[in-house]
């Protein structure tokens, strides 16, 4: 069973419609205009959007080593100066070079049943938070809003490679590049995760505007407590 006492359940968490527009506003969490995101931009190569945003999902893939950290509002410079991440927090790595690049971006707000991450944690699933508020990016690119997985290709044609299955080491970041992330059904396939989808909380403007308004996955306590052993913790 997963675990209540951990989280904030007081959030009023219902589904929204809300879709806000996307921008390139230097924030807290995705504070592109520090030293650390330009010299990530030095190292990419891309001539259209899209290959720009697949070569530094490729380099942050890379570099930046994926742990179990929990501040989903560590701003992105911290995050490149440790040279470790949560998914959140490598996602947010990702906006930051769009948003540098003229890229606008936006993210969309889930809430994802805690037991999709069972399989990760087989021997401790009692501490697993029932819910949990993923702030899904979203990138403006040729004309369209494309989620993080359809830098890649529509999640149609990406299908067949493979269901994500949180069973091993490899993370929601990096089965970005590999396989269809489809969080709303539109696959029909294995690949389809939009049972695990609790409350879709509408679309905002940034991360910071999202976990601001509906809060982070556990209480300020307990990610405080946890955070320094479990960010320096390697997904396994």
């Amino acid at each position: 069973m997963t675990c209540v006492l951990f989280t904030p359940w007081w959030r009023d968490r219902r589904p929204s419609a809300l879709v806000a527009d996307g921008d390139l506003s230097v924030t807290r969490v995705v504070d592109w205009d520090h030293p650390r995101v330009t010299s990530l931009l030095s190292r990419l190569s891309g001539k259209d959007p899209l290959d720009l945003l697949r070569s530094a999902h490729q380099l942050i893939a890379s570099t930046v080593r994926p742990v179990y950290a929990l501040n989903d509002t560590q701003p992105v410079s911290h995050t490149l100066r440790r040279g470790r991440g949560s998914c959140s927090q490598r996602l947010a790595v990702l906006e930051a070079v769009a948003r540098a690049s003229g890229i606008p971006t936006r993210v969309r707000g889930l809430v994802v049943d805690g037991r999709f991450w069972y399989p990760r944690f087989r021997r401790f699933r009692y501490v697993v938070p029932s819910e949990v508020v993923l702030a899904w990016p979203e990138f403006y690119a040729e004309g369209a809003w494309l989620g993080a997985a359809e830098l890649f290709g529509s999640l149609p044609s990406r299908s067949a490679c493979g269901a994500f299955t949180n069973a091993d080491r490899e993370t929601l970041f990096d089965a970005l590049s590999r396989t269809a992330v489809d969080w709303d059904g539109v696959t029909g396939t294995s690949c389809d995760l939009s049972a695990t989808v609790l409350t879709d909380l509408g679309r905002f403007s940034s991360r910071d505007e999202l976990f601001a308004k509906h809060g982070q996955t556990l209480c300020r306590p307990i990610r405080v407590l946890a955070d320094p052993v479990l960010s320096g913790w390697t997904l396994s």
